[in-house]
């Protein structure tokens, strides 16, 4: 099992319990083959530019341990999600 955080950034346009449905979403896939350490939402930030015509965003930051094959399935997913604007999993290095 490695250590990885993953970011997306969720349509500010979405309502609070959609944002809560698609956290707990994105924690049951992770949970599905590994195991969510910690959800961190950053709330609505400005983004550096636009993103499908949008000026904000909606953060949020989970570091969870899980096996390498889940990686492309939980970017499979985040792909499929219209909600999602951007994501990034990347592999933690051991401490």
């Amino acid at each position: 099992m490695n250590k990885y955080e993953t970011v997306f950034i969720i349509n500010p346009n979405v309502e609070e319990d959609g944002i809560k449905a698609l956290i707990n979403k994105f924690s049951d896939l992770i949970n599905s083959d590994g195991k969510v350490e910690e959800v961190n939402e950053m709330g609505k930030r400005k983004l550096a530019y636009e993103i499908k015509k949008n000026k904000e965003g909606y953060y949020v930051s989970i570091e969870f341990e899980s096996n390498p094959s889940l990686i492309k399935e939980l970017e499979r997913v985040y792909r499929i999600t219209d909600n999602i604007m951007k994501f990034i999993t990347i592999r933690k290095e051991e401490e």
